[in-house]
């Protein structure tokens, strides 16, 4: 095993056969069904690696996994890296639709999925054009996947395998609503492990718990990828639950929890409403991203649980930009933090952005600019979208995030808006765009326009306003159900509002700023999630 460790050193497929070599009987990974050390997560990945080179899969093909938080993710992940593969993590709550979209944009020759998805899978390769050629099932009874790899010989790593060379291919969207795959280098996970270890202050000790779905860059790339990289243990949640979580914390006595600020709010929640508390003092602090945590639940963890927080910033191109630390978490609410050590972070005027970056200017203290990032953090560019990666990625290596942001004297970053329409909605990215293509081909509907409104519980939530045309009425619960057809629940609107017209400008642009100020009062509420 030496000769591979000293061999492909900028593959990340690799690791696992380090630390197996260092620590083999180290607990490494758990979830619901068992926990694996070091020696066995690494044979197995390395057993599926061979499987996969077996089944055709090569150097640059496309393994798509539409799986939940379970150990043959994580494997799956380091054996398509092993072998020169690209992992496509999806989203297990997207409806055949959108994963139709996945598979004829992204070509993936293999799936591996939950064997309890099978009739979600069925539709969208029905659906799709280019459907895997090849699928492998996860979880069933008996179960494929364990029969596949059980007698596979451990396959080594590919020869050539660099830093440079595609990993995870991660979808985003851009604001004409068509989801984007940021294609995602060995050397850009390298360097977030190095960002996360610094920030977190990991080591091989601590115990992470992560209820965050792997299919995320968030709970993938931010919390596993890192703690497994300095050979911490780290406990995978296949669903969240906010009293369990605390229990797995007393139990396991977890070091680091990470969460989104919806997550956040439920956790408090179930601790207060606790009959006994939970015994959480192993946990060093708890880190949120997704969005910005309101200074009341910060000072609720602080001062009544002696829970120290702390915020990150980023998005999937980049992962983490900037982190704040929690003795900064109340005097700078509101703010992103500073940025992170391996990368050049700047906020720069947006009139000069078109121009090359030598002609940049930073933006003064206050003043509103985009952020733009440079070094190993960031992506290789979109796939198959040369117009949009020409677009984010300029010369220099200069990324443009779209984040509106200020510097404040002391150089701590807050966003004041996004130059992209997205709004985070229980930590999810929703692009009105996209569900607005969703809703057109309704019947019913002329026009529709949809914005982010914050929300108490979810942070922010979509309101939908809709022309209809003549002679129909409003009927919410039908636009819902049609909804569910086409997009994960998250993205649904949780109202929808009829109006005579869209408010526009005189080149036909509708003006959502005025939709958000001035909200019409016909229309109902329904419930966003189920």
């Amino acid at each position: 095993m030496l000769p591979h460790v000293v061999a492909h050193v900028e593959n990340v497929g690799t690791w696992l056969d380090r630390l197996a070599m260092r620590s083999p009987d180290r607990a490494a990974l758990a979830d619901s069904d068992r926990t694996r050390s070091f020696a066995e997560l690494a044979s197995r990945a390395a057993r599926l690696a061979g499987w996969l080179g077996r089944a055709g899969i090569g150097r640059g093909d496309r393994v798509a996994l539409l799986l939940g938080n379970r150990a043959a993710f994580v494997e799956a992940v380091f054996a398509c890296a092993r072998i020169g593969a690209i992992a496509l993590p999806t989203n297990v709550r997207l409806a055949p639709p959108e994963i139709r979209h996945l598979f004829d944009d992204a070509t993936p020759k293999l799936l591996l999925h939950e064997a309890s998805l099978e009739e979600r899978v069925e539709a969208a390769c029905r659906l799709a054009a280019s459907p895997p050629a090849s699928r492998l099932a996860v979880g069933g009874e008996p179960d494929a996947y364990e029969a596949a790899i059980a007698g596979e010989a451990e396959a080594p790593p590919a020869a050539g395998v660099g830093a440079e060379e595609p990993m995870l291919l991660l979808y985003t969207s851009g604001t004409t609503g068509a989801p984007k795959g940021a294609l995602l280098p060995h050397r850009k996970t390298l360097y977030n492990c190095l960002n996360a270890s610094r920030y977190f202050e990991l080591t091989a000790h601590d115990r992470v718990l992560v209820p965050l779905p792997l299919f995320h860059s968030f709970g993938l790339t931010i919390m596993t990828l890192p703690a497994l990289h300095v050979g911490a243990f780290v406990r995978l949640e296949r669903r969240f639950d906010a009293a369990a979580t605390w229990a797995r914390v007393e139990s396991e006595r977890t070091t680091l929890l990470g969460a989104v600020p919806t997550m956040f709010q439920a956790l408090l929640e179930a601790l207060e409403a606790a009959s006994r508390k939970p015994d959480v003092s192993s946990l060093r602090f708890l880190f949120s991203a997704g969005a910005a945590l309101s200074v009341d639940l910060i000072r609720a963890y602080q001062t009544r649980h002696g829970l120290l927080v702390k915020q990150g910033f980023g998005q999937t191109e980049t992962s983490i930009l900037c982190c704040l630390d929690a003795e900064d978490a109340t005097r700078k609410a509101g703010s992103v933090g500073k940025p992170v050590f391996h990368a050049d972070v700047r906020v720069v005027r947006r009139e000069l952005l078109e121009r090359a970056p030598d002609a940049w200017q930073d933006c003064a203290p206050g003043e509103p600019g985009e952020i733009v990032v440079r070094g190993p953090i960031t992506m290789l560019g979109y796939w198959r979208r040369p117009d949009a990666t020409a677009e984010t990625l300029r010369d220099g290596g200069w990324l443009r995030t779209g984040d509106i942001a200020t510097v404040d004297p002391e150089g701590f970053v807050t966003l004041v808006g996004r130059a992209r329409d997205l709004y985070i909605s229980g930590g999810e990215n929703v692009y009105p765009a996209e569900v607005e293509a969703a809703y057109r081909e309704h019947p019913d509907l002329a026009e529709i326009a949809v914005v982010g409104v914050p929300d108490a519980r979810w942070g922010e939530v979509g309101h939908a306003y809709v022309v209809l045309r003549p002679g129909v009425a409003l009927d919410e619960p039908a636009l819902r159900g049609f909804g569910e057809e086409r997009l994960a629940r998250y993205k649904l609107p949780a109202r929808f509002f009829a109006l005579a017209e869209l408010p526009r400008t005189v080149t036909g642009k509708v003006q959502k700023h005025l939709l958000v100020a001035s909200p019409p009062a016909r229309g109902g509420a329904g419930s966003r999630r189920g």
